[in-house]
This record gives C-alpha cells, structure tokens and sequence, in this order.
C-alpha cells in the first residue's frame, strides 16, 4: 500500500481490554458493504439496519434504545427538533380531506404548521378546549384521524384527562398524539396511558444543557415506527451522532436534575401564590391550577417550569425589571441548568379560552442555580414591580 493510500485507511488496531462507560460517537454518511449483492439487497436491512448514515449509525440507535426503553415503547424515531417530531407524526397520519383535532392551549407552532401547510394541502384542524375529557366524543367525526393533546398546556398549564380522550378517540377509529415535553418519561409515561405516539423536545429538559436541537417519537408498534421512518426518509431528515452524544451524556443526569428543579420550582410557585403582583400562579402541583386532580392520578411529579399570570397594573415596570435580574437570563425555551424567565402575551394564540388581552404571563423555569440566590432574585422582581405599579 502506498503512502496516499495509507493516509486514507486504517490499519487494524485491537480494542481488546477498552471498555468505556461513554457512549462512541459513530460519525458516518456513507455505509459501506461487504459485497455487490449486499448492497444491492440493503433495503432487505429494514429500518433497524445501517444503510446510509442519514438514517442512523450505532450512536443514533443507542439514544433510540435509551428512550425507548424510559417511553416504555416498542421503537423511537429521532429528529432535528420538538417540532419536527409535530410535524413528522402530522404528515404520517394524516391525508387530504382528513382533520386533527388540536388544544386551544398547545404550543403555537402546532397551530401555526395546520394553519400554513396542512389547510392548503386538504388536511383541516379543529380546536377544543382542553378541559374537555370524555366529552371530546362529539367532535370526532370520521374526518378525524388524529387527536392531539399537550399536557401540561403551553405556559398555562392546563392538564388534560388523556386517558379518557385515549378512550374516545380509539372508539372512533383516531390516533392519539401527546407533547409530552414537559414532564419527560420520568413523570409520565403517554404510551403507557394508550396514547399512540409519545412526543419530546429533546432540547429541552433531556438534552438539559440548552446546546443540543433534537426530538424524539416514541411508540408502541415495529408497523407505526415504519411508517414514520419512511416519512422521514421522503424528508431526508435525519439527527447527527454528536447530538446524540450530547443527549446521551445529557440524559444520566435528567433523573436528579428534574428531582431538584421540580422541587425549587414548587417552593418557590407556592411562595408567590397570593402576591399582590400575582393575579394567578400557574403550577400543576398547586390545588388552584386547572387540572389539578388529574395532574395527581397520573403523573409522577412536576418539572421546573411554571407561570405567573401578574395582575392588571403591574406591567409598567416589567422590562426594566426584567432586565435587572441578576440569575434568571430571559430567553426562549427551558429544561435547561440555567434558569430563564420569559414575559408572554398569549391572547392572540387562543380562540376558546378567555385571556385578557393586557394580560401578561411570566413563563419560569428553574435550573440548577442556588434556589436562595433565585428566591431572592425572583422576590427582587416582584419588588420592584410593586414599586413602579401603576394606579388607574
């Protein structure tokens, strides 16, 4: 072998007596094949086989195991982001003439692809107020092919009774799909419940260090999975094995990560709770929250993130003091070890439920800041919102 040719392959190197508690990271476009006639017979592979790096490498297949085995599911697809994971579950169910049933409080984006890419192409959406459980049943007609449910709501938790709507929706021939990004698999587990497909934001409290995109699906049937492998691969969507790894790394820590910001993130909602500032503190743990009780039944615990809904008057100072904290950084997303604060008006997303238009909603998520540092950062705020409050 000459030197150019050298520079280009690998000698063979034993990893006898290598064991690593580290996930590899298996970088790879092309698979290559022992022989002509198994790569002419590749698709033979299945989608569980390696056949071209866009569609997974060793690394991507040990996050899929991982998750799937935390979703108590049959497979998980993996995908660029939350929303593809939306996107990818809609375009694999649903057809022209078609409707998906959506929550009035899910997050926009949801709304956003029904509106802009799937009315367009035939498929129609339809919205329901989330506290209907049971009573979903008299929206389902035949067009309806796919229910979807977000639990705890987006930023105004509201929880869902999804395994009564599971029961109605599969009476009537629909799929049930659940963003279950919030609590994680760690405190509630969808495809346990009967939903069909068991959505994440990986980016947000798996992924846990706020650098990774990525969302996963999760299921109950090898039939299911195929169908959305094969969507993705029309796509050519795929997730890069240095994301994985991040991921990966990221997930051996989610366990005590959700145990300590659930817990700061409570204390801290109930202290706020009766605030003069505080119209509403908006927490699934919390008895005066929408849905309380179901809340209870089914889910294990709450994760770090909560809202304020702050009373008419004391909006006049916000950005300043917004601005002025000292620990919490305002940014989009959470689940991450930083703690984010974000202001939100959300009357323009909702059509079903009844928010004052000024009504501006404080979106927290805790991260793994010394909770005395936050309570005063977080008591900082609201002072200073008492301070500058404006009397009509």
């Amino acid at each position: 072998m000459r030197d150019l040719s050298k520079c280009v392959n690998n000698p063979a190197v034993s990893s006898e007596g290598f064991v690593s508690l580290s996930t590899a990271t298996h970088r790879a476009s092309t698979i290559v094949f022992p022989s002509a006639q198994a790569y002419a017979e590749r698709k033979k592979r299945g989608p569980d086989g390696f056949t071209y790096g866009l569609h997974g490498t060793p690394t991507t297949r040990a996050l899929e195991a991982r998750l799937t085995a935390l979703e108590a599911g049959v497979r998980t697809a993996l995908v660029p982001s939350g929303q593809a994971a939306i996107a990818v579950v809609l375009l694999t169910v649903l057809r022209p003439g078609d409707t998906v049933l959506i929550p009035d409080n899910a997050y926009p984006p949801v709304r956003g692809f029904a509106v802009n890419y799937l009315e367009s192409r035939g498929i129609g959406y339809r919205l329901y107020d989330p506290a209907q459980g049971a009573d979903i049943a008299s929206l389902i007609d035949d067009s309806v092919k796919l229910v979807w449910v977000e639990s705890p709501g987006s930023t105004t938790m509201e929880i869902q009774d999804i395994p009564a709507i599971v029961a109605v929706a599969h009476a009537r021939g629909a799929l049930v799909g659940c963003d279950n990004t919030w609590a994680t698999p760690l405190l509630f587990k969808p495809l346990t419940h009967g939903v069909d497909f068991s959505i994440e934001a990986i980016t947000k409290y798996i992924g846990g260090h706020s650098d990774v995109f990525m969302g996963s699906i999760a299921v109950s049937t090898v039939e299911m999975h195929r169908r959305l492998k094969d969507t993705m691969r029309m796509l050519g969507m795929g997730v890069s094995p240095d994301d994985c790894f991040l991921v990966l790394r990221g997930m051996e820590t989610l366990g005590v990560r959700l145990q300590h910001q659930g817990r700061v993130a409570l204390e801290m909602a109930q202290s706020l709770v009766g605030h003069a500032a505080a119209e509403r503190v908006l927490h699934p743990a919390l008895p005066s929250c929408p849905g309380h009780a179901l809340w209870k039944r089914d889910f294990l615990g709450a994760s770090g993130v909560f809202t304020v809904q702050l009373r008419s008057g004391f909006e006049a100072g916000l950005s300043d003091a917004l601005t002025a904290m000292k620990m919490f950084s305002i940014g989009a997303s959470w689940g991450g070890t930083h703690s984010l604060i974000a202001p939100m008006e959300i009357s323009g997303d909702r059509q079903l439920s009844t928010w004052n238009a000024s009504t501006i909603l404080l979106r927290i998520s805790i991260g793994l800041e010394d909770p005395e540092d936050l309570r005063e950062d977080v008591q900082t705020l609201f002072a200073r919102l008492e301070a500058t409050r404006s009397i009509d």
